[in-house]
């Protein structure tokens, strides 16, 4: 009994120090994981897969740096993922701190994949107002974005002459931390009917299962483990599916200090029950 008491009642500073290892110890050995994708993320996958070659892709960047870590390895995949099928993207952001984010993907992803800006990909930037913004896109995207984030008139770009409204976008992705996918979905989706994926961070996605069930939204790629997936699914081990072991070893270790702090408790109490009050 003395040894599961002292268990529980172990200095913190010996958890943090477990706790660090369990992340760490995955990060430098990688063990071989086996990722089995989820019937949401493989939706997502295959809009992006039907598309033909010259399509053109929306990217809604709806996030900012504290949400980096879960949905950065979904854009770099999508966008490897369209740039290999030959797709035109268009970079925007409901989040002004959002796109660096995206300028940090592109320049790592369009080298890579041969692809040029202008002809392949552009960045149109940030406009306030999202929600009058989406929906005046769905009269003629000029009205909020006569340039792109460097201040370079659109119809510059040969592939932009040819977008003028939703009708011209075969797909939005909005990759989101908060409520702004649910404007997309909501203001966008239903009105112009527009195919919609959406990449979210973890503690998001359970909200959004619901447009996926009601067919409003093709699929959903929802944290470290969506992105995992997706990395999976197009064949390009990244930084999601680095990070799956640390996270797994991780969550094991809080659930057994869990499981062995209360052993010890219930123990502890049970044994303070026992003894006879003093006379």
């Amino acid at each position: 009994m003395k040894f599961w008491e002292r268990l529980a009642s172990a200095d913190s500073r010996i958890l943090y120090l477990l706790l660090a290892l369990a992340v760490v110890l995955p990060l430098v050995i990688k063990p071989a994981v086996n990722i089995r994708v989820s019937e949401s993320v493989r939706g997502a996958y295959e809009a992006v897969d039907r598309l033909a070659p010259g399509s053109v892709v929306m990217v809604s960047i709806d996030y900012d740096p504290s949400s980096a870590p879960e949905v950065q390895p979904m854009l770099l995949g999508i966008l490897r993922h369209a740039f290999k099928k030959d797709l035109k993207v268009i970079i925007t952001g409901q989040l002004a701190l959002g796109l660096p984010l995206a300028e940090i993907a592109l320049n790592q992803v369009a080298p890579e994949m041969n692809k040029v800006y202008g002809k392949d990909y552009v960045n149109i930037g940030y406009r306030p107002g999202y929600t009058a913004m989406m929906v005046g896109i769905g009269r003629e995207i000029r009205d909020y974005f006569r340039t792109d984030y460097r201040g370079v008139p659109i119809d510059s770009f040969e592939f932009m002459r040819h977008v003028h409204t939703y009708r011209d976008i075969s797909l939005l992705v909005s990759l989101a931390h908060g409520a702004v996918a649910d404007a997309w979905i909501q203001f966008v989706g239903g009105r112009y009917n527009v195919p919609i994926i959406v990449g979210c961070t973890g503690v998001n996605a359970p909200n959004l299962y619901q447009y996926l069930h009601a067919g409003q939204i093709r699929g959903i790629i929802g944290g470290l483990q969506g992105a995992a997936e997706y990395e999976t699914l197009i064949e390009k081990p990244g930084s999601a599916t680095l990070g799956m072991p640390a996270q797994s070893w991780g969550h094991g270790l809080i659930i057994l200090l869990l499981v062995i702090g209360n052993i010890g408790f219930l123990l502890s109490r049970k044994k303070k029950d026992r003894t006879p009050p003093p006379k």
